[in-house]
């Protein structure tokens, strides 16, 4: 009997404790969940906004919003993400933005990087992909960052008939064959620290040689670092460096018969935070990304996307038999090739600028915008995507040539300068905040993935620098960017 009840009292005890353990779990999970609630009403959601030069009668500013679908539970969950991340300062946020020569050149993509990063200063993250375009010949290359080289090395693009490589995420390679060859990369961002401690190398050896770094130590030392590991199927070379860096060199110490194709550069610094990678190959259309890039799906496993802004299509609706369904079908080819590596991944369409086509010597309107318009409306709801309409906002069919005339629009009536594409930028980005403020949780649930919080986070925003009626920040020197893009 006495053993019985002994048996009863340590069965009632541990009982006890389990529910007192229970207990102070909940307890603290609820003070975690009203901790974050509290951080969430104290977030300033005007901060992000971007000042906009308003004078434009031309411009469609009534309708610069994104356009959602019925089912808009893929923005949804990029929003709890994103205000997790605010509220917190845990995890990571990568932003893809994909197109042709509009992202190549790089002033589009960095202004809306730069808006959203110089708003949220604490949360920058990694760098993220880059490509070196002009260790080419002729080829150019975002501003943010600057390349230089020992020699011209062979281009290899993903327009081109018969692909030399092997192309990954970034659609383009240089490769250096029989002789040495040194790239140089230099961030050149002053307001944004992207200094990095990790690298991956994407590309392919052959013949046995062994691509290395070289960085420049605290005494001022030129230092090799090779790769601490390489994995050849998935062709990536991985260079943890000894110290952050905002510049380093890429040694290919190939000799006779030895040749390496560089296809992608990813800078990594192990931040939680925001990155905004982006990957544009001039003349590229849907066609080339889904055909001659084999390694693509391999590249976006790396990247693991939360969202990414689609931005292809302008050279798809170029020429007169433009086929809307045969355009829809090949983007859901590539949304299906994202879907396979982030099931949760939210897309963002922008409909094609208003463009001219060019007949002998005289430019007319292209008349496949609206086309390419109602195109880009069907994937979003067939997707689940939200729809930016630049179509729209830029005036419609024809508006190009105002834009043109108020030197915002290059001579060819196809792409911008570097003003015009700072105001579709920052257009954007309003869009962007906008619905994000829309979406805003209430509470959200603990995300799968959560890194430490950064050393300094008491202010998440920093207050908006006042810019003139040209785009640029009124108080700080031009970042040696170009007056325009020459493709």
């Amino acid at each position: 009997m006495k053993t019985n009840n002994n048996t009863t009292i340590l069965s009632m005890l541990y009982k006890n404790i389990i529910a007192l353990i229970v207990s102070i779990l909940l307890v603290a999970c609820s003070d975690a969940q009203t901790r974050e609630e509290r951080q969430l009403l104290e977030i300033d959601d005007s901060m992000m906004f971007v000042p906009i030069d308003t004078s434009y009668s031309f411009i469609r500013y009534d309708s610069n919003h994104l356009i959602l679908p019925a089912d808009s539970s893929q923005m949804r969950t990029f929003a709890n993400k994103w205000y997790h991340l605010l509220a917190t300062g845990e995890g990571h946020i990568n932003i893809v933005q994909l197109g042709a020569s509009h992202v190549q050149g790089g002033t589009l993509p960095h202004r809306v990087r730069y808006n959203m990063l110089t708003a949220l200063p604490n949360l920058v993250a990694a760098r993220g992909l880059i490509f070196p375009y002009s260790a080419a010949s002729k080829c150019n290359n975002p501003y943010d960052y600057k390349v230089s080289r020992t020699r011209t090395l062979d281009l290899t693009r993903c327009v081109y008939k018969e692909p030399a490589e092997r192309l990954g995420l970034c659609g383009i390679a240089v490769t250096a064959a029989n002789e040495p060859a040194d790239i140089g990369i230099r961030l050149n961002e002053p307001e944004i620290n992207f200094a990095s401690n990790s690298v991956i190398l994407l590309g392919e050896a052959r013949g046995g040689v062994s691509p290395y770094l070289t960085i420049r130590d605290r005494h001022g030392d030129s230092l090799a670092v090779q790769a601490t590991s390489v994995d050849k199927a998935l062709r990536r070379y991985t260079y943890q460096l000894p110290q952050a860096v905002d510049s380093f060199h890429i040694v290919l110490p190939c000799s006779e018969g030895q040749s390496f194709a560089l296809t992608g550069v990813y800078l990594d610094n192990g931040a939680p935070g925001i990155s905004y990678h982006s990957i544009g190959v001039n003349g590229a259309s849907l066609v080339e990304y889904n055909t001659k890039c084999p390694y693509l799906t391999a590249d976006l496993q790396m990247v693991k996307p939360d969202l990414v802004i689609f931005g292809i299509g302008i050279n798809d609706a170029s020429g007169a038999n433009f086929d809307t369904s045969v355009f829809i079908r090949r983007y859901l080819q590539l949304v299906d090739s994202i879907r396979s590596v982030s099931p949760d991944c939210a897309f963002l369409f922008i409909t094609n600028n208003d463009s001219f086509r060019r007949v002998k010597r005289n430019y007319i309107v292209n008349s496949n915008g609206p086309l390419a318009r109602e195109a880009f409306l069907r994937l979003g709801q067939i997707t689940g995507g939200a729809v930016w309409d630049q179509f729209t906002v830029m005036g419609g069919l024809g508006s190009m040539g105002t834009w043109q005339d108020n030197e915002l629009a290059q001579r060819d009536h196809i792409h911008f300068t570097r003003k015009g594409y700072q105001m579709l930028a920052d257009l954007m980005s309003n869009a962007l905040f906008e619905t994000l403020v829309q979406l805003k949780p209430k509470h959200f649930a603990p995300t799968d993935e959560v890194q430490p919080k950064p050393q300094d986070d008491k202010h998440l925003y920093k207050k908006r620098t006042s810019r003139n009626a040209d785009g640029k920040d009124a108080n700080k020197k031009d970042n040696e960017g170009p007056d325009y893009i020459s493709y």
